[in-house]
This record gives C-alpha cells, structure tokens and sequence, in this order.
C-alpha cells in the first residue's frame, strides 16, 4: 500500500482574521470601504472638484478604519454582539398588579 500524507489544519474552530481585524469586523469594514466608494461617486457627480472628493473620502476612510480597529481591539470577536445583547436586559421590572400570576381560568383545578 502507498502511504498518504495527509496535512493537519491547524486553524479549525478558529475564528478568521486578517491583518488584525478578527472576525465580524472584516465584513464591517468592506461594508464600509463600499459604502466610501458609493459616497465619493455621489460627491463626483454632484460638480464637487476631485480633490475635495478624495479629501473628504480619504478622511472618513481613516475614521472608518481606526474606528473598526479599535471595536475590534476592545470587543473581540463575540464582544460586540455581547455588550449589544447587555443593553436589551431591563435593569428592573415592575409590576403594580398581581393580576397576571392569578389565573382566571376555570379548567385549573388548585
């Protein structure tokens, strides 16, 4: 019998990252950059000169990108998605009646 070779992946059931930016935030950025390169089309079109264009992108390019790095730095990969889910716990329910623990329902025997 021949013998195979068979290479081991060492990257299973971790997460993706590119140049720093792990997991969702690549996608964040593309969205972003794409949405910059639509902007600067629309500026174009309007009679705006270039290099205005390109000053204003370019701006907003480098916030977009430090702004991304930094959630990505900060949050991790499941950090965002975490600290979003935080916000939608109540930090208190009240309840002024006992209305909705007594059950008025006449099939329930006590």
């Amino acid at each position: 019998m021949a013998s195979s070779v068979y290479r081991v992946n060492k990257g299973i059931n971790r997460s993706i990252e590119f140049k720093g930016l792990k997991a969702q935030y690549i996608w964040y950025l593309g969205a972003g950059l794409v949405i910059l390169m639509i902007l600067f089309s629309i500026l174009f079109f309007i009679g705006l000169p270039s290099y205005v264009c390109v000053i204003v992108i370019a701006g907003m390019g480098a916030l977009l990108v430090m702004k991304i790095y930094r959630m990505s730095r900060k949050y991790g990969e499941y950090g965002l998605m975490k600290a979003l889910a935080r916000r939608q716990i109540p930090r208190l329910i009240r309840c002024k009646s006992r209305r909705i623990f007594i059950s008025f329902d006449k099939n329930v025997k006590e």
